[in-house]
């Protein structure tokens, strides 16, 4: 045997070793998790802390070294996911069905090892947390290329529950189909907000296909698989599950293509000092209302950073406006900034406050679930 090969073995006899120190740290660590639990418990405090698991990320990309920081985010995203479903199954729901980019969200922020239940409208996940049939729910509310999903904000205004946390996951939009080539596509199935972000692309290279709008893009998927001349336009990982090949990548017409889902719960989030919030309030009828309501934000020296209105649903032409805002409601001039409004709104509704999420790339979620071994 070559010294390179006697080298080599050497490498791999020490990586070997290594993995066993790993495996004897990690099971330490699910028995100190274990011991928290309890902890917990007697406190009447919930099991799961997503602000707690976030400082833990921070705390520890932070430290990255050799190891890239975001690889670290992903590999310990999974071992606190693991060590939670030792001790309790976290229930969260989304809209499905599987290979929806919801659940690819869901799964990107809660791992691998929660337990995901499919709803099949965004009410339907809102309920299913209202119920407590879930502890979270997740749903998209805004998109950077198409703007807003307006049935999350209509659910997040006329119901109870409060935003915990938000995510923005990268969404890269893929062609699948079993068609011979693009020439003899006849129909492009996908979920209207898909459809939007590719509208120029499939204008440009599908112009003679008929776009069908489907319930989601996973719904969009299994109409392509039972059409001989049908295209789907969803994600990687929906054609992971369901076996129809991609035959196009990132054909949205924006290269840098977010969406923001936020995680709703019965309670927002303590405050972390980095923070947003969420409400919604409507206006008085009156010359320049819009204008004094916003100047109360402005003399409190908070920042929105989104404002729109939706319809009330209560009478025609009556608007509910919906501001994000930089803080927390426990801070002072949230408070007053609050306080003011209700002086001056006929409706004032806080929706939650919840760290600021960080962007996470494509391929982040994706990487931690194709690791080889060495």
């Amino acid at each position: 045997m070559s010294s390179t090969a006697l080298a080599l073995d050497d490498l791999r006899k020490l990586i070997d070793d290594l993995d066993d120190r790993i495996l004897k740290l990690l099971d330490e660590r699910a028995r100190v998790v274990g011991d928290v639990a309890r902890a917990k418990r007697e406190a009447n405090l919930p099991t799961y802390d997503p602000d707690r698991e976030r400082m833990v990320l921070d705390r520890l990309a932070q430290r990255a070294g050799r190891f890239p920081a975001d690889a670290i985010r992903a590999v310990y995203r999974e071992v606190m996911s693991a060590c939670l479903a030792l001790q309790e199954s976290l229930k969260v729901a989304y809209l499905g069905p599987e290979g929806t980019f919801s659940h690819a969200a869901a799964r990107a922020f809660f791992g691998l090892a929660a337990t995901y239940c499919e709803a099949t409208t965004m009410e339907g996940v809102f309920d299913a947390v209202a119920r407590r049939q879930a502890s979270y729910g997740i749903v998209p509310i805004e998109n950077s290329s198409e703007g807003s999903v307006p049935h999350s904000l209509d659910a997040l205004v006329s119901g109870d529950l409060l935003i915990r946390a938000e995510l923005e996951l990268e969404v890269s939009q893929c062609l699948l189909t079993r068609a011979s080539g693009l020439a003899s596509i006849a129909r492009v199935y996908s979920h209207p907000q898909p459809l939007g972000q590719c509208r120029v692309w499939l204008a440009k290279n599908l112009g003679g296909a008929q776009l069908v709008q489907t319930s989601s893009t996973t719904a969009a998927v299994r109409d392509a698989l039972a059409d001989p001349a049908g295209a789907a336009v969803a994600s990687r990982l929906a054609s992971d599950l369901y076996g129809l090949p991609v035959v196009r990548e990132r054909i949205q017409d924006q290269a840098e293509n977010f969406t923001r889902f936020i995680i709703v719960a019965l309670e927002d989030a303590a405050r972390t000092g980095d923070d947003k919030t969420t409400v919604a309030f409507s206006l008085r009828d009156g010359r320049g209302a819009l204008m004094r309501v916003l100047a109360v934000f402005d003399e409190e020296g908070i920042t929105l950073t989104r404002i729109e209105s939706r319809p009330s649903r209560e009478k025609p032409w009556d608007y509910v406006f919906l501001a994000d805002l930089e803080g927390h409601r426990d801070d002072d001039n949230v408070k007053r900034a609050m306080a003011r409004l209700r002086e001056k709104c006929p409706m004032v509704k806080h929706l939650g406050s919840y760290p600021r999420g960080r962007r996470q790339r494509e391929g982040e979620q994706k990487d931690r679930e194709d690791q080889k071994p060495s």
